[in-house]
């Protein structure tokens, strides 16, 4: 418990709600918890507990409040999930029971088999998976290796999802039991975690991992990467037709289709790969960035004729005034 409410990660983004700290006292607080944190904890245990606190603050909690709204008012919660009411959870509790301790046991095998992979990644190179210094990584570092792990998530979740989970073969098969029972319905985010253990760590894990394996960023830049996967993941699978963004929202609706088709397309994370091999169901990521841009077209030209109106009218009103003005100064002259 001491190490997880020490986490940096934590505490740096806490900061700003919790208190009134400037960016520079932030900072230096975000500094000197990390640096205290190297020095008193091993890399693996800091790496594995802070996944773990990722994944609980940003996965488990936001899926058990959606699980709750879907629940406790079903009528409100149709109107914005897609598919509608077909898209909510059954209102069952032994069923939501079970689905909650499968989601926790995933969980657990997930972190055991990454700290197994994590320790004979460390022996075999003679050193941590990540770099655990307390030198804190360059802004661009992190920019240029958070690029670099997204493109090969994107890479190896495609071709492991269209070839693997939706092919032939028991993978697939488990895969089709556990994560595609219900038909014609978009998934909720407590499904993140409840497909069969093999087919997830397939499907979740391993993409993730394994391309920070082959990157080794700094820790902490491993730590905001999962934080952002974790975050995307969680919304893409909430289910809900009013998930915001240009990216989160047609990433959210093409998941809920891959979900209701039962794995007829919609392969990749963000969609590029299906674009590309031609495995889109629905809109494409192309037609999601056009019909933004078009968006953006409307509303510029809304607010184009919304200020020429507004200077038409002002024009009308300084009309008025200059011939009232006017009229003053004759009847004045007249006098």
């Amino acid at each position: 418990m001491d190490i997880l409410l020490s986490l940096p990660i934590v505490s740096y983004f806490a900061g700003p709600i919790l208190g009134s700290w400037s960016g520079s006292l932030n900072l230096l607080f975000f500094y000197m918890t990390w640096t205290t944190l190297v020095l008193s904890h091993s890399p693996l245990r800091i790496e594995l507990v802070g996944t773990l606190a990722i994944r609980i603050v940003f996965w488990l909690v936001p899926s058990l409040f959606f699980l709750l709204f879907d629940t406790l008012v079903p009528s409100l919660a149709e109107s914005i999930k897609i598919y509608g009411s077909a898209s909510l959870p059954r209102r069952d509790a032994a069923v939501l029971l079970r689905q909650l301790m499968l989601a926790l046991l995933n969980l657990a095998i997930s972190t055991i088999i990454q700290a197994g992979i994590s320790i004979g990644a460390g022996t075999l190179l003679h050193h941590p998976l990540f770099k655990t210094s307390t030198t804190l990584p360059l802004p661009w570092q992190i920019v240029k290796q958070i690029s670099m792990l997204y493109a090969c998530r994107e890479v190896l979740s495609y071709y492991v999802h269209r070839y693997v989970l939706h092919s032939r073969g028991r993978v697939a098969e488990l895969h089709r039991t556990f994560a595609h029972a219900r038909k014609s319905a978009a998934p909720y985010s407590l499904m993140l975690y409840t497909d069969h253990p093999l087919p997830l760590l397939l499907n979740r894990t391993l993409p993730v991992y394994l391309a920070a394996m082959v990157i080794q960023p700094h820790l902490l830049t491993y730590f905001l990467f999962t934080i952002l996967t974790t975050l995307e993941e969680t919304l893409s699978m909430s289910g809900y037709s009013i998930v915001p963004g240009i990216i989160m929202g047609g990433i959210a609706r093409r998941n809920a289709t891959h979900y209701a088709s039962r794995g007829h397309g919609n392969f990749s994370a963000w969609g590029l790969l299906d674009w590309v091999n031609g495995t889109s169901v629905g809109k494409d990521v192309m037609e999601d960035i056009q019909d933004e841009a078009e968006k953006h077209q409307v509303k510029e030209r809304g607010q184009k004729a919304a200020s020429n109106t507004g200077n038409m009218v002002q024009e009308g009103f300084d009309g008025l005034k200059k011939a009232r003005r006017s009229s003053r100064k004759k009847n004045s002259d007249s006098y």
